[in-house]
């Protein structure tokens, strides 16, 4: 999902977010020099996030042939009025089986965009680059690792493949999809976009109308946002883990709900050494 309010504070971030984890080297002088690059060398170009989106697609391809051999009463979309503490989901009586996903950074890479993003001028506003990267021709995308074989499986079972993207543009959201060999995607059909509801970046009123007509029994995304709209309270770092944490919740990870990783922009980029370490967790080798 591409969320524009969030994607400066989350590229100076993401150098950040990717050397904590790293126990190996220092960084790279070229990584050094560009916080955003750390981040975009891991999705665009690794190994590791090539095998964890392929992962991630084998689980949903195995997942979903279950429920399509033993059908679910419900969905995996909340139903409207639900809360984390008290879940429901849409029913699936009488209605065909589909999967759900955001477009962005899940099913395919703006390599052509992110390029650009990484070399252009710091005086080029985000807004109007992204709306011309919305209305190209779409080429210089690719899917995810695993995307094409998964999608083509999920449409040999007979479940209906639905995007639900915060682009504005459905034509130019079509032909990227389809310039990355995903397609079709018919606007108002499989096709969703942030201009058909008046919801801003939620995503829940689409989804409503999706499970009105689906038994929705997958959705994917990159960011908690594109499973419900319920993760887009602001709140601290640590509230944010909770509410993934939530009993009710993290029992969908992996039955339902499927992430791809990100650690190029978004919601998820966000917190100081501070937040992100707890106190009583801290190491140095002198015992300081």
């Amino acid at each position: 999902m591409r969320l524009g309010a969030a994607l400066a504070a989350a590229l100076t971030l993401s150098g950040c977010v990717v050397a904590v984890g790293n126990t190996g080297p220092a960084p790279t002088t070229a990584a050094a020099a560009n916080p955003k690059l750390a981040g975009m060398q891991y999705l665009y170009g690794s190994a590791e996030a090539d095998a964890i989106s392929r992962q991630a697609w084998n689980a949903l391809v195995t997942y979903v042939a279950d429920k399509v051999r033993n059908r679910p009463r419900d969905s995996v979309v909340l139903a409207q009025g639900a809360t984390f503490a008290a879940p429901r989901f849409a029913s699936c009586a009488g209605k065909r089986p589909a999967a759900v996903f955001d477009v962005d950074e899940t099913v395919l890479l703006n390599l052509g965009f992110e390029q650009d993003d990484l070399t252009g001028r710091a005086d080029r506003a985000f807004a109007g680059r992204w709306r011309t990267w919305e209305q190209s021709d779409g080429r210089a995308v690719l899917p995810t690792p695993g995307a094409t074989q998964a999608i083509a499986d999920l449409r040999t079972m007979g479940v209906t493949v639905i995007f639900n993207t915060n682009r504005d543009d459905a034509a130019g959201a079509a032909r990227a999809i389809e310039a990355a060999g995903l397609g079709p995607a018919v606007h108002g059909d499989t096709l969703f976009v942030r201009t058909d509801t008046n919801t801003g970046d939620g995503k829940d009123a689409r989804r409503w109308r999706i499970a009105d007509r689906y038994c929705v029994i997958a959705m994917g995304g990159d960011q908690l946002g594109d499973f419900s709209d319920l993760f887009n309270v602001s709140g601290t770092v640590a509230q944010r883990r909770a509410l993934a944490d939530g009993p009710q919740v993290a029992a969908l990870w992996g039955r339902g709900w499927f992430v791809f990783p990100n650690p190029v922009y978004g919601k998820a980029l966000k917190g100081s050494a501070d937040d992100i370490f707890p106190a009583d967790r801290r190491w140095h080798p002198t015992g300081e």
